[in-house]
């Protein structure tokens, strides 16, 4: 019975023993299956959040659309802009010279053939006439240019006008003018003599008085640029821009030629815009010359502004 009864004590300690090994173990289990839930969890978590976050940029700044400016741009604009700023340069010394001497060039001219006829007595076929008209015409050149200098140094108050040089370039541009317009009236003579047509008339006026002028430019140059430091003396550069503003000449002596309404008037295109009649006054007959010869340098200048490359004109201010 004692065995027994140690034997049913043994039994029941050992049964304690093993239900308490049982639930230790189910814990364990059960934690184990926890925390492999855990991990599973986490390990799914872990994969949705893998990839690194996104984040939300802010959009891109937005700028107004620039050009972009490349060193050869900025040339070229640069080029762009002296080329606008030379034209419009060459067109107001255009309309200077115009008004300081190729209008008082015509009046002149025009003033003297009506003294060397009606109080000389000279005909109009004679060297004293064309001799007479040639210095009419340059007086014209060097009174207009010299007073139109003063008055603009008066009235502007401008430092930069050097009246002694504005004289000498004025006797220079006058030597040349005495040139053109003592060639004027024979080389007409010449030519309508000849029974050429108007338009013949007209461009061989041009050519054969702007060669006189450009002589006489060129003749002045080798006399006076000795006594008068502001003239240069004759080179190969002043020769080309000598060139182009005789040419300009030329086109004011041949719409000096639309003055005549004698000669073929109905092939004259400027019999209505600068015709001289018989009925004419003396001073408008004097004002329409000047006139003919303005738009005559006006239509020839604005023609060689428009094709001469940069600096090579004589109005570039070279």
């Amino acid at each position: 019975m004692l065995v027994s009864t140690a034997t049913r004590s043994l039994l029941r300690s050992n049964g304690a023993v093993l239900r308490q090994n049982v639930r230790l173990m189910s814990s364990v289990a059960s934690s184990e299956k926890q925390a492999a839930a855990a991990g599973h969890n986490t390990t799914a978590k872990r994969e949705i959040h893998s990839d690194p976050p996104q984040m939300k940029s802010a959009p891109p700044l937005q700028y107004a659309s620039q050009p972009t400016y490349l060193p050869e741009d900025a040339a070229d604009e640069k080029e762009e802009e002296a080329a606008t700023s030379g034209m419009a340069d060459r067109f107001k010394i255009t309309a200077e010279v115009t008004v300081s001497k190729i209008f008082p060039a015509g009046f002149g001219w025009q003033s003297s053939s009506i003294f060397a006829e009606e109080y000389l007595g000279y005909s109009a076929d004679s060297m004293a006439f064309a001799l007479t008209t040639g210095l009419g015409d340059a007086i014209g050149v060097m009174a207009g240019h010299c007073v139109y200098y003063a008055a603009k140094k008066s009235i502007t108050g401008d430092d930069s006008i050097n009246m002694e040089r504005e004289t000498q370039t004025g006797l220079l541009l006058a030597s040349a003018a005495f040139c053109s317009g003592t060639a004027w009236q024979p080389l007409v003579d010449v030519l309508q003599g000849a029974n050429l047509p108007f338009m013949q008339v007209f461009a061989g006026t041009w050519i054969g008085c702007g060669t006189a002028f450009y002589l006489g430019l060129r003749g002045a140059r080798t006399i006076l640029s000795g006594p008068c430091k502001y003239i240069h003396e004759p080179t190969y550069e002043n020769s080309k821009t000598d060139k182009s503003l005789s040419a300009a000449i030329g086109g004011a002596t041949g719409f000096f030629v639309g003055t005549d309404t004698a000669y073929l008037p109905a092939q004259n295109f400027l019999f209505d815009v600068v015709g001289i009649h018989d009925a004419t006054p003396q001073l408008m007959g004097c004002a329409i010359a000047g006139t003919s010869t303005g738009l005559g340098f006006v239509a020839a200048q604005t023609t060689l502004n428009a094709i001469y490359p940069a600096g090579k004109l004589w109005n570039d201010g070279k």
